[in-house]
């Protein structure tokens, strides 16, 4: 991952009604969750839900799918793996010699 798309992401998520929304869709599991549910799960007007929501399918961190009549979020759990990897990729590679010192969650492959 480029820096300037994990700056990106990190924007989007930095806006507490945008990350209540992924932390909501990520908690609902890879089945997601339907846009109605989302909007009164949150207590948002569809108004501003559909504008975070554009946001974050901007970043690649949420899609939808439409199943009849009903739009279904998901969080992309792939995207958000990557950003992960991107932010703990060189965990301790700043010259120590000692990888344990690195925290166990976030410890550099060999």
């Amino acid at each position: 991952m480029e820096l300037e798309i994990a700056s990106g992401i990190l924007k989007e998520l930095g806006h507490v009604t945008r990350l209540s929304i992924y932390k909501t869709l990520v908690k609902a599991g890879h089945q997601g969750m339907p846009v109605g549910e989302l909007q009164q799960q949150l207590a948002i007007p569809a108004s501003t839900l559909s504008h975070h929501l554009s946001s974050l399918i901007s970043v690649s961190l949420v899609r939808q799918e439409r199943q009849g009549r009903t739009l279904f979020c998901h969080a992309c759990y792939d995207n958000l793996g990557a950003l992960i990897a991107f932010l703990t990729d060189e965990c301790c590679s700043g010259g120590s010699d000692n990888p344990a010192r690195c925290p166990p969650n976030i410890r550099r492959k060999k």
